[in-house]
């Protein structure tokens, strides 16, 4: 067994490097590719001038996160930041907790050669100035490399606009991509044409552009060796120092939010883990012994009418109950017995934990009743739906059985019904449920997403809702990981359970 569950730990590698590849490229090659979330937040505008601020605005986000790499280096930059194995100058944790990289290195203009004979040479880092802290020559020289790397960026796409103008003007479109910027590769070995009226604006741009980039050239260099002075404690333990460490994955700030990825998640995923692990007990603890009964008096009124009773709530859709439960169970203009959204009361936070007296004798709910009132209707729009499937697939599993050999043995040998049904029937009934028990549960990690969506509530349903919407890549990333290895381990689980649970079942 032991061999068998190392084996399988190391298959997931693999497997969730597959599965993470593949959301990567569907979501870069989606309209609005990776980082669409920034886009959105770019704006946008019908004049020249916005147009431009837009297009500015754009690259210099798209620079800043690298989405202007390919996608495949981008998924390797990612897969780098999430693997504990860390290669490279380790990271270094801020007084606030976000992870500091040193620098990415900036591209050059485009087509330089067309504009300049060569590009300027880097001087050595300024030695560290007398009286000023490594921490405190650290933030300046990121603060003037970030306003030199923006300026460079906006420079280099006015650039790249002018010579996508010139390049369309002098019948070589083919060399211009669809956002009007030049294709390096099918251009560079094209010799320009000064006297077409387009170039001046090449002529004046590409000489600004360069200069530009020896300003963000040694501002970087700058920012290099005060993130070399190691301003910040360092993140993890090196293994090989300054080749190979291991350190603590890092998710990465959603585009969409401004926030890392582990914060939403640490908040959203209690949620949806609360609501699902009081619905979980629910069903089981009504659906199976419901499917006993029903096995052990086939044919009966109870038999037939909690068949009907639960493929008569199967069938009513999950978005049509919640919309009912808060039109009219949650409504004050009719029932108004529950709140309408949210976990808690505006003023639950003032409550004690516990129901009782406030200091003037008036009787208070207690946060703990208080959450419970509030969760009761998604709780039951989570519960409904499978008394139908569990207690249908308990009741057959049961029934088939019955019918088997050994039941027919145990009552001849005169072992009484109790531990026939119990020790006998139901444990041999048991792989099937415990196969749909490891195939559920995954599932609901991934966002409870039509409750959550109808009663507001604030998990992991809502949270992946907004990632797809906005294409934001590290949430959907993040999430996509973390409900693979909860699928991954499911199926694990049920392996092992399966051996527990049935003798038979061995892993050699």
């Amino acid at each position: 067994m032991t061999t068998y569950i190392i084996r399988r730990l190391l298959l997931m590698l693999p497997t969730l490097l597959g599965i993470t590849f593949l959301v990567f490229m569907i979501i870069a090659l989606s309209p609005g590719g990776i980082g669409a979330a920034l886009k959105v937040q770019g704006g946008g505008g019908g004049t020249m001038t916005s147009q431009r601020s837009v297009a500015v605005v754009e690259a210099y986000l798209q620079d800043r996160y690298g989405l202007d790499d390919p996608a495949p280096v981008q998924y390797l930059r990612w897969l780098g930041r999430v693997s504990p194995v860390k290669f490279g100058q380790r990271d270094q944790i801020a007084p606030d907790g976000s992870k500091i990289r040193t620098p990415r290195d900036l591209r050059e203009p485009p087509l330089w050669r067309w504009y300049a004979e060569s590009m300027p040479e880097t001087a050595p880092p300024a030695p560290l100035p007398s009286g000023v802290s490594v921490e405190e020559h650290y933030k300046a020289t990121s603060q003037a490399y970030a306003a030199a790397r923006a300026a460079f960026v906006e420079q280099r796409t006015l650039l790249e606009q002018a010579i996508g103008r010139y390049l369309k003007g002098a019948g070589l479109g083919h060399a211009v991509d669809a956002d009007g910027k030049p294709k390096a590769g099918r251009a560079r070995g094209h010799t320009p044409d000064t006297s077409r009226p387009e170039w001046a604006e090449v002529a004046e741009r590409g000489p600004m552009a360069v200069e530009a980039y020896a300003r963000a050239r040694q501002a970087r260099a700058e920012l290099g060796a005060a993130f070399a002075a190691r301003p910040y404690k360092q993140a993890g333990f090196p293994v090989i120092p300054g080749v190979l460490s291991v350190a603590a994955p890092d998710f990465g700030t959603a585009y969409s939010r401004g926030r890392p990825v582990a914060e939403l998640i640490s908040k959203a995923l209690p949620i949806t883990l609360m609501i699902n692990l009081i619905a979980f007990p629910i069903i089981y603890l009504i659906a199976i012994p419901g499917g006993m009964l029903a096995a052990t008096h086939r044919g009966s009124v109870f038999d037939v009418g909690m068949g009907g009773l639960f493929i008569a709530l199967w069938s009513v859709p999950v978005v049509l109950a919640g919309t009912l439960a808060v039109g009219y169970l949650a409504s004050p203009d009719y029932l108004g017995a529950f709140p309408v959204a949210q976990l808690h009361s505006a003023h639950a936070g003032e409550m004690p934990f516990l129901p009782g007296e406030d200091a003037f004798g008036k009787w208070q709910p207690g946060f703990l009743l208080d959450t419970l009132w509030h969760i009761c209707l998604p709780v039951l729009c989570l519960v409904y739906t499978g008394f139908a499937i569990l207690s249908k697939q308990t009741r057959a599993a049961m029934l088939d059985n019955f019918n088997a050999d050994y039941v027919r043995t145990a009552k001849a040998k005169g072992v009484s019904d109790k531990d026939i049904v119990f020790r006998h029937v139901f444990r041999n009934s048991l792989l099937p449920l415990i196969t749909m028990f490891v195939n559920i549960f995954p599932a609901s990690l991934a966002g409870s997403i039509v409750v959550e969506r109808i009663f507001s509530v604030p998990g992991m349903g809502s949270l992946i809702l907004e990632a797809i919407s906005l294409r934001d890549r590290e949430l959907l990333l993040a999430n996509t990981l973390m409900i693979g290895v909860v699928n991954l381990l499911a199926l694990l689980l049920a392996d092992i359970l399966y051996a527990l649970a049935d003798p038979r079942v061995v892993y050699d």
